[in-house]
C-alpha cells in the first residue's frame, strides 16, 4: 500500500474515532502526524512543528480574544441591538442581512480571512439570543463571502483571471463572478429553508413588536447592562477597537490575527482585572482541535498526498469527466487545506480542459472555482473553525458533527451541482 493511502487511510480512521469516542480530535491529529511523519514517511520532528498552521492559531486566538472582551463587557449587545434595528425586528431577515454584507466585502477586495473574524462572532452571538439556527448564520455568512471572493477586485478573483491569463485561456473575469455569484445566492435560499428560515419569517406581529422593542432598549435596560457588564466609556473604546481593526484589515492588509491580539491588549490594559475571565472564555478546545488536525492535513502535504490526489487529474481522457474529477477532487483537497493554494495548483493542470475547443474555458473555471470554495464551511477550513470558535449555547461535540455532516453534504453535492450547471448544461450568458 501506497505512504498516500496510508495517509488518507489514518485521516479517515481519525474522524471515525472521534466522532465514536469523547476524545479531542486534535490531539489525535497532532498524535497521527507525529507517528505517520516520523515512522512511516520518515520526517524529522522539525517538520512535523513546521506542519502546524500557526498562522490559523494566532487568528483563532486573537479574534476569540477580543470578541471575548466585547462579548463580557456588553459591546457585543450593542452591536447586536444596533443590527435588529436594521430589520424593524424581523429576525428571520438577519441572515439576509449579513449575506449580502458579507458578499458587498468580499466584492469590494476585502478578504474571507478579514471578512470571516469581524462578521462570524456578531453574527452567532445573534443567533444565540433569538434562537437562530447558528448553522443557517453561519452558512449564509460564508456563502456570502464566497458570492463576493470571485469578483475582479478580490484575490481569489485576481488568483484565477491571472492564471487564466498565464495560460493563455479565454476567460471573463466579469462571467466568472457572475456565475459563482448566482451560485451562492441559489445555495443560500435551500440553506434558509431547510435550516427554519421560513419559520423565522413567519414569526407572529407580537413577537417581531417584542423584539423590535428589545433592539431598541429602553434606558433602564441600558443602565442596568451598563453597570453589569462595564461602562459606557469601555464599550465606546471596544467598539473603536473593533473598527479600527476593520480598517487596518481592508485598507492595510494587516494580519487579522495579530491586529486583534494587538487591540485587544489595549483593551486588557485599560481593565486588567477582568483578563482571567476573559481568557477562561476563549475556545481552547476548539483550537486545539482545529489546529490539530490541520497539522495532520500538513503531513499530508509533506508526504505527497495533494499531490497524488491532484495528479489523478492528468489520466482522465474525456475532458467533460475529467472536469468533474478535478471538480471533486478540489472539494475535498480544500475542505482541509488552503482555497487559494488549490486553485493556483489545478487550473494549470486542467489547462488541457480549459483549452479544448468544444468545452466551454469559463464553464469549467466556474465549478472549479466554486467547488474548491464551497466546502470551506468544513471545521477544518478557516470559516468552519470560527463558527466553531464563536458557537454559542450548543453541545460543542454534536455541533462539530452537525457541521462536519453538513460539510460533507457540501462536498458531495456542491462540486457536482456546479459542473451540472456551468459545464454539463452550460449558460446562456
Amino acid at each position: 500500500m501506497s505512504l498516500e493511502l496510508i495517509t488518507i487511510i489514518v485521516l479517515l480512521a481519525m474522524f471515525i474515532i472521534g466522532s465514536i469516542i469523547s476524545v479531542n480530535m486534535g490531539i489525535l491529529g497532532m498524535v497521527a502526524a507525529f507517528v505517520v511523519g516520523t515512522f512511516v514517511s520518515g520526517l524529522a520532528v522539525e517538520d512535523i512543528y513546521a506542519a502546524f498552521p500557526v498562522d490559523m492559531f494566532i487568528l483563532l486566538a486573537g479574534v476569540t480574544y477580543l470578541f471575548a472582551i466585547a462579548l463580557n463587557n456588553g459591546t457585543l449587545d450593542l452591536i447586536i441591538s444596533g443590527g435588529l434595528r436594521l430589520v424593524r425586528g424581523n429576525v428571520g431577515l438577519l441572515p439576509w442581512v449579513l449575506f449580502f454584507l458579507s458578499a458587498l466585502l468580499s466584492a469590494v477586495g476585502a478578504s474571507t480571512v478579514a471578512v470571516g473574524p469581524i462578521l462570524f462572532p456578531i453574527a452567532l452571538r445573534l443567533a444565540y439570543q433569538h434562537k437562530i439556527n447558528p448553522l443557517l448564520m453561519g452558512t449564509l455568512i460564508s456563502t456570502g463571502m464566497y458570492a463576493g471572493s470571485f469578483s475582479p477586485l478580490n484575490i481569489f478573483g485576481l488568483v484565477v483571471n491571472g492564471i487564466m491569463k498565464s495560460e493563455n485561456i479565454p476567460h471573463s473575469p466579469i462571467m466568472l463572478f457572475i456565475n459563482c455569484f448566482i451560485f451562492y445566492v441559489l445555495i443560500s435560499i435551500v440553506v434558509f429553508i431547510a435550516f427554519g428560515g421560513l419559520r423565522l419569517l413567519k414569526q407572529n406581529t407580537k413577537t417581531q413588536m417584542a423584539v423590535a422593542a428589545a433592539a431598541e432598549g429602553n434606558a433602564a435596560n441600558i443602565t442596568v447592562k451598563t453597570e453589569d457588564n462595564g461602562s459606557t466609556w469601555y464599550k465606546i473604546a471596544t467598539l473603536f477597537g473593533i473598527g479600527l481593526l476593520i480598517f487596518l484589515a481592508l485598507v492595510f492588509d494587516m494580519n487579522m490575527g495579530f491586529g486583534a491580539l494587538m487591540i485587544g491588549l489595549v483593551l486588557g490594559l485599560m481593565a486588567p482585572k477582568k483578563q482571567s475571565d476573559i481568557i477562561k472564555q476563549m475556545p481552547w478546545a476548539v483550537m486545539i482541535m482545529v489546529t490539530g488536525i490541520m497539522t495532520y492535513v500538513g503531513v499530508m502535504e509533506k508526504v505527497g498526498t495533494m499531490d497524488y490526489m491532484t495528479d489523478q487529474i492528468a489520466s482522465v481522457g474525456n475532458p467533460i469527466l475529467a472536469s468533474l474529477m478535478a471538480s471533486y477532487v478540489g472539494g475535498v483537497i480544500s475542505a482541509f487545506a488552503s482555497t487559494t493554494g488549490f486553485l493556483a495548483a489545478v487550473i494549470p493542470l486542467s489547462a488541457p480542459i480549459l483549452q479544448d475547443p468544444t468545452m466551454s474555458a469559463i464553464g469549467v473555471v466556474s465549478a472549479l472555482s466554486i467547488s474548491a470554495s464551497v466546502v470551506d464551511i468544513s471545521p477544518f477550513s478557516t470559516n468552519g473553525a470560527l463558527i466553531m470558535a464563536n458557537v454559542q449555547g450548543v453541545n460543542e461535540r454534536l455541533f462539530f458533527r452537525k457541521l462536519l455532516l453538513i460539510a460533507g453534504l457540501f462536498i458531495a453535492l456542491g462540486p457536482g451541482l456546479a459542473w451540472l450547471l456551468f459545464v454539463l448544461m452550460g449558460t446562456p450568458w
